[in-house]
C-alpha cells in the first residue's frame, strides 16, 4: 500500500448562485469569511480521490468514510488533499488550503455491514417547494420522516461535475459510475428540499457504501431526523439518509450533520 497520497486542486465554488447564501461572497463576508465557501460536499469529493486510488473501485461499493469541515476552502484557491496509510489499513485524510487545515476524515475498506433494509426508510411525499416550512425545531423533529428527494443520474450533468471537482480519475466516465461527491450532495438535498433555509453550513458526514450508482439510475434520498439541538448558539440537525437506486438497491447510508441556523443569523434576527 502507498504510504502517502496527494491530490492538488484549484478549488471551484459550484454553488455561488444557490439558495444557500453562505456560498455567496457578499453574504459569507458578513459572517466573517473571506468569500463564498466551497461546499463541504465538494471538499469531500476532493478527498475521495485518495481512497479510490488506494483501495480501488471496490471502495465505492464496500468502503466507509468520515469527513469533517473545520475551515473554508475558497473559490479559486489551491487546495491539497492528502491521505496517510495507517497500520490498520485505513487512510487518514485531510484537505489544506494556503497552509490552513480545512477538512479532515478517514476512509477504509470492508466495513463488514450488510445493507440496511430499505423498508426501514419509508418513502414520503415532498411538500411543494415554495410551501416548505422554515427550518426550525418544530419542522425538524427527532424521528421525523422527511420527504423523499429523487433524481435521475444524468450523464451530461455528471460529466460536467467531474470537471468542476477537478477529478482526474477516468474510471467514473469510462465505467459510468456516479461520483461519490455527487451522492453526498443528495444528503444536502434531503434537507434543503424539505425546509426553507437561510445561510447554512454542512459540518460533516459519515458514510457506508454498499453499491455504486450508475448513470441512468434514479436515486432516492430517504431521510429521517436523528437529532436536532443547539450548541454554542448554533442550531444543528443530524439526518439519517439512505440512498436507494431504482427503488430496490441500497447504495449508501449517510449520517449527515448541518448547522441549519448559524448563531450569527439568530443574533441578527
Amino acid at each position: 500500500m502507498t504510504a502517502t497520497l496527494t491530490h492538488e486542486i484549484n478549488a471551484y465554488n459550484l454553488s455561488a448562485a444557490s439558495e444557500n447564501k453562505i456560498h455567496d461572497d457578499a453574504v459569507a463576508q458578513k459572517f466573517g469569511f473571506q468569500g463564498g465557501l466551497v461546499p463541504g460536499v465538494e471538499v469531500y469529493a476532493y478527498m475521495t480521490n485518495l481512497p479510490v486510488r488506494q483501495f480501488g473501485v471496490e471502495w465505492l461499493s464496500g468502503g466507509t468514510a468520515e469527513c469533517r469541515f473545520q475551515k473554508p476552502v475558497y473559490d479559486g484557491r489551491m487546495a491539497l488533499a492528502s491521505g496517510v496509510a495507517e497500520m490498520d489499513g485505513s487512510l487518514t485524510l485531510k484537505v489544506e488550503s494556503e497552509g490552513v487545515l480545512c477538512g479532515s476524515g478517514t476512509a477504509s475498506m470492508g466495513h463488514g455491514k450488510i445493507p440496511p433494509d430499505i423498508a426501514g426508510y419509508p418513502v414520503s411525499s415532498l411538500a411543494d417547494y415554495d410551501a416548505r416550512p422554515d427550518a426550525a425545531p418544530e419542522s425538524l423533529v427527532e424521528g421525523q420522516i422527511m420527504g423523499t428527494f429523487r433524481q435521475t443520474m444524468d450523464a451530461r450533468e455528471l460529466t460536467q461535475y467531474l470537471d468542476d471537482v477537478r477529478e482526474d480519475l477516468t474510471l467514473y466516465g469510462e465505467e459510468q459510475i456516479v461520483h461519490p461527491g455527487w451522492l453526498l450532495r443528495l444528503g444536502n438535498r434531503a434537507l434543503a428540499m424539505n425546509v426553507r433555509l437561510g445561510p447554512w453550513i454542512h459540518v460533516g458526514s459519515r458514510l457506508d457504501n454498499f453499491a455504486a450508482a450508475r448513470y441512468g439510475d434514479t436515486v432516492e434520498a430517504r431521510a429521517k431526523v436523528s437529532k436536532q439541538y443547539e450548541h454554542k448558539g448554533h442550531r444543528f440537525v443530524e439526518l439519517d439518509v439512505l440512498l436507494v437506486a431504482n427503488e430496490e438497491t441500497a447504495l449508501a447510508q449517510i449520517d449527515h450533520t448541518a448547522i441549519y441556523r448559524p448563531r450569527q443569523v439568530a443574533e441578527a434576527a
